[in-house]
């Protein structure tokens, strides 16, 4: 591994010039050197609850503050913008409307990782302090500027509805039953089956306290970033990191989106042809470790829907602590995230009304074999035959959600609605997992997604109803709008949060979730209802061979 080592004093000069603001209500006065906003909370003052998911692009809204009481994104923020002013984070908000929101957004499932709600509970307690009681439609366009993965907004347009029209003195309601109280045990058992690593369930979590590596590194740790050319860049800060590095922030291209792969030549009664798709998570990959040590988990509180599972960051952060003798985080900025992350792999599939055909799936340089693609397609269409076409392109992985399974799931169901005759919107089709876990979806005429699931023991309802609704979210972006524009090299050209077309709450319709009473050992669900989902969002833009359907299908 090639590194290189830049070290200054942590602290700056006594002829250097300083910055005062005011933070969470107390005075401070921090180098001014053109550093950001968030840095300066983050590594100087050690605020945690603002986070780093897209800095400097600002376009993720994790890292919103008030400002003298607006919202603002503190990544693209020069902290000398505020000097002499008011800076509150979520750590600082009154304690009363910060636990507000924080119960709100336990209640009804509204936070799962953590990442992205301090932001978002930011923005919306700006809106209810300088707007009064705002709608739905005031909540969605506040919500713009900000990404969530996991929970399909709609959850989270539900926690505003709570804190904007209870009384403070009743408990927080469904409807107008008071919820039973809730087994929080439960509830992580279920969270940590669907995210696919341990979990944590609690008002905590909705403060951004999910344990991410980056919140618990030690402040004097040094700080390895990526430097685009094999190697890492190694400072005493991440803005000094960065620097030593050069990377220049990423950009949205221009480009349309490509299909890497041509259906296979047959007399198909079925085709579907789709492009390299980012999972999308929020938290960049990150980890720590001391010298001689064991490295922090990059998953932390998330699962990143499997796009984590080979991220070399803790190899990376434990061999340059043990060659540095210092503690050492490596931190992916979000374009590292795009490069180097795991895309699920496009695949071009012909069908026949038989079950029997081929899949071509997309294998790029440097990505491991797609063996366990193979069995998952077998579990569930056995008839389907495998090639493995080598393109140029971004890594792809089996890790990612339902990979293999799910695409041949959604042929299975979409072949048979096509033998009854029956296309369009209104079909419920139905999947079962190879684990067993049952889910039947319907995507209306209007967009309305109705889901009923079937997954064992729910363990407790309101996660698991949580992570079907991100599983509905996920699964109409993949159909309608979510891809990454990939040039004829195979680099990713997309390199922005904003560029992937994962769908906006503004845009997201109306979901019903009913869990069926199912009595049986507690089963995953999320990528079930991914599954059918797709299959029934597919039905209804009719078939269209190539996704994202909303794009044209591309090239």
């Amino acid at each position: 591994m090639r590194f290189f080592l830049q070290l200054t004093h942590p602290g700056a000069p006594e002829s250097a010039p300083t910055l005062s603001l005011r933070v969470d209500g107390v005075d401070v006065e921090v180098p001014d050197d053109g550093t950001s906003l968030l840095e300066v909370l983050r590594q100087r003052l050690g605020r945690r609850s603002p986070k780093d998911g897209c800095s400097p692009q600002g376009q993720c809204g994790c890292c919103t503050v008030w400002v003298d009481g607006a919202p603002r994104v503190a990544c693209v923020t020069p902290a000398r913008r505020v000097a002499g002013r008011e800076v509150t984070t979520l750590d600082g908000l009154d304690p009363a409307v910060r636990d507000k929101w924080a119960d709100a957004f336990t209640s009804v499932g509204a936070s799962q990782c953590g990442f992205c709600t301090p932001g978002i509970i930011m923005r919306l307690a700006a809106l209810e302090a300088r707007r009064g009681v705002p709608d739905d439609d005031a909540v969605e366009r506040a919500l713009l500027a900000h990404l969530c993965r996991c929970t399909g907004w709609r959850t989270i347009i539900e926690a505003a509805r709570h804190v904007y029209r209870s009384d403070d003195s009743e408990p927080l309601r469904h409807g107008a039953v008071a919820p039973p109280p809730r087994d929080f045990s439960a509830a992580a058992r279920r969270a940590a089956l669907e995210g696919g690593t341990a979990q944590m369930v609690g008002a905590d979590v909705s403060c951004g306290g999910g344990g991410f590596a980056e919140d618990t590194a030690p402040a004097d740790a040094l700080v390895a970033v990526p430097d685009g050319r094999g190697g890492y860049a190694l400072g005493a800060s991440l803005g000094e990191a960065r620097d030593l590095a050069e990377r220049v922030p990423g950009r949205n291209s221009t480009v349309a989106l490509r299909h890497p792969l041509e259906i296979p030549p047959g007399p198909w009664d079925l085709t579907l042809r789709t492009t390299f798709v980012e999972p999308g998570y929020l938290e960049p990959d990150a980890s720590w470790c001391e010298p001689g040590g064991e490295p922090v988990t990059p998953l932390a509180n998330g699962g990143a829907f499997g796009g984590k599972v080979t991220s070399p960051v803790g190899d990376v952060a434990r061999r340059l602590a043990d060659e540095t003798g210092r503690a050492v985080r490596v931190v992916f900025s979000r374009e590292d995230v795009v490069r180097y992350g795991p895309k699920r792999p496009p695949i071009a599939a012909g069908v026949r009304a038989d079950g029997s055909g081929v899949v071509r799936v997309a294998r790029t340089p440097g990505s491991p074999g797609l063996d366990r693609w193979v069995t998952a397609v077998s579990s569930v269409a056995p008839r389907l035959s495998i090639e493995e076409i080598a393109v140029p392109g971004p890594p792809v992985s089996c890790d990612l959600r339902g990979a293999g399974w799910a695409e041949a799931a959604v042929l299975m169901a979409a072949l048979e609605s096509v033998r009854a005759g029956e296309i369009g919107p209104d079909r419920p089709v139905s999947v079962r997992s190879p684990a067993g876990a049952r889910v039947t979806a319907t995507v209306g005429a209007t967009g309305a997604v109705v889901v009923s699931v079937a997954a064992g023991e729910p363990l407790d309802g309101i996660v698991l109803r949580s992570y079907a609704l991100g599983a509905v979210h996920q699964a109409l972006g993949w159909v309608r709008s979510e891809g990454v524009a990939v040039d004829g090299n195979g680099a990713v050209l997309d390199l922005t949060i904003r560029s992937f077309g994962i769908i906006p709450a503004r845009a997201m319709p109306e979901v019903e979730i009913v869990v069926e009473d199912d009595h049986g050992p507690p089963l995953p669900a999320g990528d079930t209802v991914f599954a059918a989902v797709a299959a029934a969002a597919w039905l209804a833009a009719g078939l269209v061979s190539s996704w994202p359907v909303e794009l044209g299908g591309g090239t």
